[in-house]
This record gives C-alpha cells, structure tokens and sequence, in this order.
C-alpha cells in the first residue's frame, strides 16, 4: 500500500477534480503490474495496473488506495466491471470513496462476487492524499489552504506595507508550485493594491488558476496586473451590491468576471457564501495568499482547512501581523493546530499544519 501510496502522488496537481489513486497486482509475493491516475480524464490507476500486468491476473491481489468506482464518470467508464474480469482472489482497498455513486457499493459487490476484500490498510495516509477531494465531495465546499510567508515575529510586511521579499528564492518557487495545484489563488483587494501581484505560475512548470479578489466596493485599480493575461488566467472579482455599476462594467469589457456575493455584519464580501458560490461551479481547492484581513477572517470563521507557513529567519519588530485579532482572551481557546509536517526551504522553515479541534 506504501508502494501504491507512492505511485498516486505522481499524480499531484494533474487528476483534479478527480482524486489522486495507485494500484499494484501482486501474485506470489511479486508485483506484476502497477499504475497511477496521471491525469483527469485519463485511464484510472486500477485499469493502468491491469494492462502494466505480465501474465494471468487469476488469484492475484490487488492493492489500491482508494475504494475502485462503480460508476460511469464523465470521462471514464466503471473500473469495477473490469476488475471482474480478471479473477482476482483479494482486494487490498485504503479508504472508502465517500463520493455517493461509490460510497461502500464496489467493496459490496466484490465482496458477493466471492473476491476476499479488506478496507482501511494505512486509511489515514490515504485519507491525506485526497484530502481536499474528500472535502469537496461530501460539502461542496473547496478545501482552503491558508499560506503566508512571516518573519519570526509573525510579521508579513513592514509598517509602510513592504513584504519584498521576506522569504527565500526556493520558498518563492514553493509559492509558485502551490498555485499550480490549485483550481483558484484568492486574495483580498488590499493585497492587489499594495502588491499588484500576477498571481499565475511562472517560476515552475503548471497550470495557473484563475484568479479571485474579494473587493466589496469595486476598489482595484484598471490597470492592476492581476486583470492582464486573461487568456492564460482569468480573473474573477467577488463583489457585493455596493459595487459601483460603472467601473463594474468597465471590468466586465475588460473581460474580468464580476461575481456578486452577499455581505457579512460588516459590510464586506461574505466569505462564506463565496466559498459555496465557488464550490458550486466545481471549485475544488482554494490557495489564500493574503492579505491579513483575508487571512484573520477565514480563520476568525473558521473557514479554513489547512496552514502552510514559511518563517523566514528575520525579526522586523513593528509590522503588520500575519493575523490579526480573532477576539480571543483566554489562551486555552486558542485555534490548536495539528503539525502534518516541517520542512526546509532554502533559509526558511515550512511549517503545514491543520485546525485540531473546534474551538466552540
């Protein structure tokens, strides 16, 4: 399972929307045939596996880390009726596909064909893989990841606003190759602004995502960078009724889509019901860049599925705060995080880490 646990994350950033899955045969103790999702569209891991097989498949096992579908997909047709053909004796299975049209119904209908079929087999690993397809199909919410580079002292720019560069080259191409597994890089007007970002994928080979604002009252300027290049990253403005209808539809002719949203207590695009407006047009994952008000207020609802923080090695003193104030007082209420891992990054430490529990 560690073996096909490998050969999925080659699949990293090119199966999306659909998840990341490996599949090895294994007869007499040695694999025959293996396979990984390479990308959306594409043959999956299972049915790769079979035609990657040397010789008769009968009473071979078959390991793969999520759940063979039943189904027939968009693109694809059902790897289950496939893998009957085959006669396999055992069927090695990490997690469950929580989507509906598999959901436990392949294990099911192995299981009454007679074929030995065990579940769970290194289940929290391959639960992480796909996390954000997890997410997506059982809420249609997009997995939202949190990331911001800091000083030590959790600053994200100086008090006139400088952020350039506070982490390392390598951290910048991290940056960059985040982006590229992303359906969508969101940030928050005041970082367009003070910035002017591209926000597309450059220092890496990848995809761009499209690109989304929050700007309640229309404030970005025409000539931002983040309303070029449409043709390779569209742009999308999440904007309210405040939005002022002239420089809307001058957007809009410059080919920018204006998307409106509700508004929180405070008047501002309403960040809930944004991410639900996103997931129902078939947005998976969310990479949030910034700003700290973004970034405070995704937290503050909690809103947010996943950190990744680059510290740099730098004390700044006064400066703005990578988050602001999310109305706590009492230390034992404080947003506990779960370490998935530490890493390095040129002179910079990468921490990821998620929400533990509710703070309620």
């Amino acid at each position: 399972m560690r073996k096909a646990l490998n050969l999925a994350r080659r699949g990293l950033g090119k199966t999306r929307p659909n998840p990341m899955v490996g599949a090895l045969i294994v007869r007499d103790g040695e694999i025959i045939g293996q396979g990984y999702h390479r990308r959306y569209g594409g043959d999956h891991a299972e049915i790769i596996a079979t035609r990657d097989a040397k010789g008769d498949m009968s009473g071979a096992t078959l390991y793969v880390t999520l759940e063979p579908c039943c189904h027939q997909g968009k693109k694809t047709p059902p790897c289950l009726d496939a893998l009957l053909k085959y006669n396999l004796e055992r069927v090695v299975i990490g997690t469950v596909d929580p989507n509906p049209q598999v959901n436990g119904k392949s294990i099911e209908v192995l299981r009454e064909r007679g074929v030995e079929t065990k579940v769970g087999v290194l289940s929290e690993e391959c639960y992480r893989l796909n996390e954000v397809y997890f997410k997506y199909i059982q809420t249609g919410i997009p997995f939202v990841t949190l990331k911001f580079a800091q000083t030590l002292d959790g600053r994200i720019a100086s008090t006139t606003g400088d952020s350039r560069w506070i982490s390392s080259e390598p951290s910048l191409k991290l940056a960059h190759r985040l982006r590229s597994f992303h359906d969508a890089v969101l940030v928050g007007v005041g970082t367009v602004l003070r910035d002017d970002p591209q926000l597309t994928v450059r220092q890496v080979k990848g995809r761009n995502p499209i690109r989304i604002v929050t700007d309640s009252r229309l404030r970005i300027p025409l000539n931002s960078k983040i309303l070029g290049d449409q043709e390779i990253a569209p742009t999308i403005i999440a904007t309210t009724s405040q939005a002022d209808r002239g420089k809307s539809s001058a957007l809009m002719q410059m080919g920018i889509e204006i998307l409106m949203v509700g508004e929180d207590k405070e008047g501002e695009v309403d960040l809930e019901d944004l991410l639900k407006k996103l997931g129902q047009r078939d947005f998976s994952s969310i990479l949030v860049e910034g700003g700290a008000t973004l970034i405070t207020s995704l937290i503050r609802q909690e809103l947010a599925d996943r950190f990744i923080v680059i510290l740099a090695p730098k004390i700044m003193g006064k400066g703005i705060d990578a988050v602001g104030d999310l109305g706590i007082s009492d230390v034992e209420r404080a947003l506990k995080l779960s370490l998935v891992k530490t890493y390095r990054s040129g002179e910079d430490l990468v921490i990821e880490a998620r929400p533990e529990v509710d703070r309620g």
